[in-house]
């Protein structure tokens, strides 16, 4: 059974950073590409940026582009998102979620085969 854990989301002002982090257990991070989503309040889950098996393969949302950096150190079984410059509108619940079957990731979250349970970025203006 693969589980997916986030860590890191908390209250932060704008303009400031975060990372989050998911850690992967029981399988091995390198089977999967990985994707972050979000959804906010009141809206629909959005994509935020997903990370090919191979790291070098990396795609961002447009609203998120150049303030957002994500990564992965298989040796850890771990993702992160490092997220600077954050604004209010960053506000929501972050997921990360495991794709066994594209080798480079995916935008839709229809995609994915396992998702973790989210944890709470809350951006104050």
């Amino acid at each position: 059974q693969v589980q997916l854990v986030e860590s890191g989301g908390r209250l932060v002002q704008a303009g400031g950073s975060l990372r989050l982090s998911c850690a992967v257990f029981g399988d091995t991070l390198s089977s999967y590409a990985m994707g972050w989503f979000r959804r906010a309040p009141g809206k629909e889950r959005e994509f935020v940026a997903t990370i090919g098996r191979s790291a070098a393969f990396k795609t961002y949302a447009d609203s998120v582009k150049g303030r957002f950096t994500v990564s992965r150190v298989n040796a850890e079984n771990t993702v992160y998102l490092q997220m600077n410059s954050l604004k209010p509108e960053d506000t929501a619940v972050y997921y990360c979620a495991a794709d066994s079957t594209f080798v480079y990731g995916s935008r839709l979250s229809t995609d994915y085969d396992y998702w973790g349970q989210g944890t709470q970025v809350t951006v104050s203006s």
